[in-house]
């Protein structure tokens, strides 16, 4: 429900193409009659993409946010309570530890710190100031992925042993945009790996070790989009949906170079334990040739559960050996207490579903607005988020512990890179970072 509250006064800051991709999750729960935020700032040292966004902000939202370069001019557009931080990864940990220190509530798009260090001081300054931390992680906010997690809580394939969660493809496409295929920037398997480090956790529980070997197999990356002009695209064939979710990035991808040097990781292949016993073979490829594959399946005691693609609408599949495959309403009896919460009820049309059909971007749209929303809501309750700072630091942990096992040619605890000890393969990155 809409708060009674005065309005939270929020500004974006960083003003690209997660900017623009934020700002129609606030519009959504605007549209909703959910949002307890006032849009009262935008802020990028880019000034273009600044004005780009309050621009889309008068359209959208009916209210044009005031602009600023950086976080001091920001401070002068008046009393601002609290950020999203959709920056490029290297100036998470700079912009949030300024913002927390200012007294401001910070929502930081993931990965939360581009190293385990930088995450740190994300922590620190936090803890410091008393400020919510929150973490904009959408897939476990999927209403498929919160009907998955009713299910394995109900014990309906008993205790959980194996989790399968292969995704392989891509070839040497460019995936959205040049600095994701680069090591100091952030790297394809860090950028996606925290999406899929946070679900397994949310799945199965606290990661405790991961045995790794990391490739880096396409060395020069392409852009289809390269060079068109604004509504000239490539074909699908060319892998502009994959590369630009929603749309939303092409015009910026079409002012980057046709062809780069990738200097980032593009593949692992994992065996990760959980505290629980259970244990996840882990295969993220992203220039696999030939067949793309897509699989996420949990295992237990009793019967297995095959998850569909996050953002799909698709149904779960229940195997319970000596019976049927369950993959419709008879999930929900399974699960009687099951609902969602009220936010994401009010903006998928119901709070016990088993599938629902909607375009990417619709769905894109809304868990963003669901992650505003619980924001917004542990800012007025006054209390720590679902995701917050130590679950977005464990994300980049878990990521990074598949590239500190390959350094470190042996199996690594999440803790050691979590707590910073095991690093040499972050430290050229954290040199680059001054930290």
């Amino acid at each position: 429900m809409a708060s009674t509250s005065p309005p939270l006064r929020l500004a974006i800051v960083g003003c690209g193409g997660m900017g623009h991709r934020h700002l129609y999750g606030l519009a959504e729960l605007q549209r909703a009659g959910l949002s307890p935020f006032e849009l009262v700032g935008v802020c990028d040292p880019v000034e273009e993409n600044a004005r780009s966004l309050a621009a889309q902000a008068q359209e959208l939202l009916g209210r044009r946010p005031d602009t600023a370069a950086d976080l001091e001019e920001l401070s002068k557009v008046g009393e601002v309570c609290a950020i999203d931080l959709t920056t490029l990864p290297q100036a998470h940990h700079t912009v949030g530890v300024e913002a927390l220190q200012r007294g401001w509530h910070v929502m930081s798009e993931k990965p939360m710190g581009l190293t385990a260090r930088a995450c740190r001081l994300m922590l620190a300054a936090a803890r410091d100031s008393g400020r919510v931390l929150s973490v904009a992680e959408n897939y476990r906010r999927d209403p498929i992925n919160r009907l998955a997690r009713a299910l394995l809580d109900a014990g309906a394939i008993g205790d959980p042993r194996l989790m399968i969660h292969h995704t392989l493809g891509g070839g040497d496409r460019m995936l959205i945009s040049v600095w994701r295929h680069q090591k100091n920037a952030s790297g394809l398997l860090l950028d996606v790996g925290v999406h899929f480090a946070d679900i397994m956790e949310y799945f199965l529980g606290r990661a405790e070790s991961v045995y790794a070997q990391t490739r880096l197999h396409e060395k020069i990356r392409k852009n289809p989009v390269a060079g068109k002009k604004a509504g000239e695209r490539a074909g699908e064939k060319d892998g502009v949906a994959a590369s630009s979710p929603g749309g939303i990035y092409e015009r910026w991808q079409r002012q980057m170079p046709a062809e780069f040097e990738a200097t980032a990781e593009d593949a692992g292949y994992a065996t990760i334990l959980f505290e629980s016993g259970a244990v996840a073979q882990y295969v993220e490829d992203h220039a696999a040739r030939g067949e793309s594959i897509w699989k996420r399946a949990i295992f237990g005691s009793r019967g297995s559960l095959n998850l569909p693609g996050d953002r799909s609408g698709k149904r779960l599949q229940l195997f319970v050996e000596g019976a049927a495959t369950i993959d419709d309403e008879r999930l929900l009896e399974l699960v009687p207490d099951f609902r969602l919460d009220d936010t994401t009820a009010a903006l998928f049309g119901g709070d016990r579903l088993f599938e629902y059909d909607l375009e990417f971007t619709h769905t894109d749209r809304k868990l963003i607005a669901v992650e505003y929303g619980e924001f917004g809501q542990a800012i007025l309750e006054d209390r720590s988020p679902e995701v917050d700072g130590e679950q977005g630091a464990r994300s980049v942990a878990l990521a990074y512990a598949l590239m500190e096992s390959q350094t470190a040619a042996r199996s690594v605890s999440v803790d050691e890179v979590l707590d910073d000890r095991t690093n040499a393969y972050q430290e050229d990155i954290n040199t680059s970072l001054g930290i």
